[in-house]
């Protein structure tokens, strides 16, 4: 740019804006955009129309505000993939304790939550959180069956001599599986006193070999809710016994 203000007015004033085309209106520029006179582009108006453009994206892109017309509001949600109501989300339950909860899904449908995002929710959850309650609940379990084993030996310091002998027998005398599913239950620890101190008659004239549950099943039974979290008596009688009829054969 010129140091001399007044030919550098000229060099911008001049026909230079329209030098690049010409004095005929280029087909690939609107009528609307084209300053005959000036053989040139309209700056304003082309600048005006891209700001419009910008404005309408932006409301098209972003969310409609608050105070936004109701059917504008279902229009953007339903552009997103969000239902109608939150029974429109189709949830495949990832565990058999995690089914579709109708409070749950309100909360996610009022937050903008679409059904990919809904069922993402319910994995992590399966994911993440059912082992921890797991674990809790196993600990809870395990602190409750302590209790009933001291209350009957007599007190923790009798409960703690005698679960160091029932550990040493058990190990030495049964393979590693079953004992270690005897000693997770109270029942089982017991069942363990009482062929430590040779009371436990022979188990395989129990059961015939058709109707008593092989050792994988009795795993797979250990890993059922209903005997690691319910603690169904006769479901945690049935596993006992399995393993003590494996022990009797």
């Amino acid at each position: 740019m010129s140091e001399n203000l007044l030919d550098a007015a000229t060099e911008t004033a001049g026909p230079a804006a329209g030098a690049a085309f010409g004095t005929t209106r280029p087909p690939e520029v609107p009528a609307k955009f084209w300053d005959e006179a000036k053989g040139a582009l309209r700056v304003d108006a082309l600048l005006k129309s891209y700001l419009e453009l910008e404005r309408r994206l932006s409301q098209r892109i972003g969310p409609p505000a608050d105070d936004a017309p109701e059917e504008e509001r279902l229009r953007w949600r339903r552009a997103l993939g969000i239902p109608d109501s939150p029974d429109g989300y189709q949830v495949t339950p990832p565990n058999e304790l995690l089914t579709p909860d109708a409070a749950v899904n309100q909360r996610l449908h009022e937050a903008g939550f679409n059904p990919r995002q809904v069922q993402l929710v319910y994995d992590l959850a399966a994911e993440r959180l059912l082992p921890l309650i797991a674990e809790a609940a196993a600990e809870f379990e395990a602190g409750r069956q302590v209790e009933k084993l001291r209350a009957h030996f007599g007190g923790e310091e009798r409960f703690r001599r005698i679960a160091a002998q029932l550990s040493a027998w058990g190990r030495a005398h049964l393979p590693e599986a079953v004992f270690a599913a005897l000693s997770s239950t109270a029942e089982g620890v017991l069942a363990l006193h009482r062929m430590m101190e040779g009371r436990e008659p022979t188990l395989a004239r129990e059961a015939t070999t058709e109707s008593a549950p092989d050792e994988a099943e009795l795993r797979r039974m250990m890993r059922d809710p209903r005997y690691w979290r319910a603690r169904e008596p006769e479901f945690v009688k049935r596993v006992t016994e399995g393993f003590r009829r494996l022990v009797g054969g």
